[in-house]
């Protein structure tokens, strides 16, 4: 198996490798300035012995008088010595070197390299010569003649090879070496130390375990069915799989930007942010139905966020909205058993008193009772499944002491598609009353329901206490309940399943208070994907 660098071992070779790139830097750097600095202090000091030697009488007169040429010789050695330079020249005015501190070159051209110095100008700069630099100086020689003063008769020349990078290296070779030596100790020190730091905030993990843990991270949060948002602790989204973007319908970019930034639903930020506590919380979003559970996380006590897991209830939903007319059937049966044992108790008993002619009456009214109730229904509303459903909601209502009512104004004709969501919103809101008004006496509950223009406006009063105005949408939004769920079931959903069929065919649902609560609800007769 590979081994893999441990972090300090990768931060101490990356300083070491970093003090070693500054101490070439700094080396190159020295190099330069020591060599600027020998061409500024050299230039000077040649110069200086130039125009000493040009200025010394023998080599005055050795140069104005050809008999006298070997005077030259002794001023030459001995500025070479006291001076130290590499070489130095004597020439003529035709450029012909007459002294030397190389004997061979008597004779040949000086070269000048752009010297002014035949124009009785001083000059210094820097030349090669086979491959070796030089700092030069040319100073003119004039005559010491009487008579002749002021007159060129030669050039005086002092040159200073200029060191070469080994000797220049071999110069600082001890600092350099002081200067490597306190760099990798700061880099090892340096090394430990920042190891020692970033160990801390990764909780000892080295990188390829981080490394590790990031893939496994992505692998399931990309991976799972379910929804998944984590927060820090200002509220902003730190974790967002695609799950959660789809279902929550946040844009690409939600990742770092705030739950207020977002614009996100109220409900749904007290979900995520823990203010709305609790196992398995209703959320309605858009046309989807969702179950939250948060998980809040900390760290050495302190906390740091939150992850909470998202999972899409809506087909569950519909499961229910298609079990909830099971229930309302089954409900209806039950209350319609028990209205007519009561009665076959009651016509039991006139028949054994005797009271015949009693029996027949009691029989006639029940039946014009049930008989004016379904006219009623019938006569208003064409629709076979609600009429049906209004009907037995009326049996359900009458077994809980309330009057159910429709209203004179109700007139709805035969519909097909729109029939069992219509089934569907006018049944839970009917419950919903029902339970308003069941513990009111003479309660009552009225419906009424009309299509106009398109639109089935769906109004349903009770006389129960109403709702709280600052709850009108929260009845909605959080599938709110006043009423204590039994046997661990959850109640609550019919006013959310409401609103959520009603958005679903573009419609809507709303609440307000007229001597009673009003739930009313707008459902197009043609869902939006039917119209142009």
């Amino acid at each position: 198996m590979r081994r893999h660098m441990s972090l300090a071992a990768q931060f101490l070779v990356l300083q070491l490798a970093i003090v070693l790139l500054v101490l070439a830097a700094v080396v190159a750097v020295s190099l330069a300035q020591s060599a600027s600095e020998f061409r500024e202090v050299e230039g000077r000091r040649a110069l200086g012995v130039a125009e000493d030697l040009a200025g010394n009488t023998t080599v005055r007169m050795g140069l104005g008088d050809d008999h006298h040429a070997d005077w030259l010789t002794g001023p030459v050695q001995q500025t070479h010595t006291l001076s130290g330079a590499s070489y130095v020249v004597i020439a003529s005015p035709d450029g012909r070197i007459v002294g030397s501190t190389d004997p061979q070159q008597l004779g040949r051209l000086f070269p000048l390299h752009g010297s002014s110095v035949l124009a009785g100008r001083a000059w210094t700069g820097t030349v090669t010569d086979d491959g070796r630099s030089s700092v030069v100086a040319h100073v003119p020689v004039f005559s010491a003649v009487p008579g002749r003063s002021g007159e060129l008769i030669g050039l005086a020349a002092i040159g200073r090879a200029y060191p070469t990078v080994w000797e220049r290296l071999g110069d600082s070779a001890a600092d350099l070496l002081t200067y490597l030596g306190v760099g990798c100790l700061l880099g090892v020190v340096g090394s430990l130390l920042l190891s020692r730091r970033i160990k801390r905030q990764t909780l000892g993990l080295e990188p390829v375990e981080i490394r590790r843990l990031v893939e496994h991270r992505e692998a399931m949060l990309h991976g799972i069915k379910e929804g998944v948002v984590g927060l820090d602790r200002h509220e902003r989204i730190t974790v967002l799989n695609e799950v959660a973007r789809d279902l929550l319908a946040l844009p690409p970019d939600s990742q770092g930007r705030t739950l207020a930034g977002l614009g996100c639903d109220r409900r749904l930020v007290d979900v995520l942010t823990g203010v709305s506590a609790g196992q398995d919380q209703v959320v309605v979003t858009g046309d989807r139905v969702l179950t939250l559970n948060r998980r809040p996380i900390s760290l050495r006590g302190h906390a740091i966020g939150s992850v909470t897991t998202l999972r899409d209830r809506t087909e569950l939903v519909e499961l229910q909205k298609e079990l909830g007319a099971t229930r309302h059937t089954t409900d209806t049966l039950r209350a319609q058993a028990h209205e007519f044992t009561n009665q076959l108790h009651t016509i039991a008993g006139l028949i054994q008193l005797g009271e015949y002619d009693d029996v027949v009456r009691y029989i006639t009214a029940s039946s014009q009772a049930r008989d004016q109730l379904t006219d009623d229904v019938t006569s208003r509303i064409a629709d076979p499944p609600l009429a049906a459903l209004l009907i037995a909601k009326a049996s359900v209502a009458a077994e809980r002491g309330v009057q159910l009512r429709i209203s004179d104004r109700s007139r709805l004709d035969r519909l097909d598609e729109l029939s069992a969501d219509l089934v569907t919103v006018v049944g839970n809101l009917v419950d919903n009353a029902l339970d308003a008004t069941g513990a009111t006496s003479n309660g009552w509950v009225e419906v009424d329901v009309r299509e106009e223009a398109g639109i089935v406006q769906v109004d349903v009063r009770d006389s129960g206490p109403g709702v709280a105005p600052d709850l009108a949408e929260e009845v909605f939004a959080r599938g709110f309940t006043t009423k204590v769920a039994t046997e661990g079931g959850q109640r609550g959903i019919g006013l959310a399943l409401t609103r959520l069929v009603c958005t679903r065919r573009g419609g809507e649902a709303s609440v307000k208070n007229e001597d009673g609560a009003v739930f009313s609800a707008r459902l197009p007769v043609a869902a939006w994907g039917e119209r142009g």
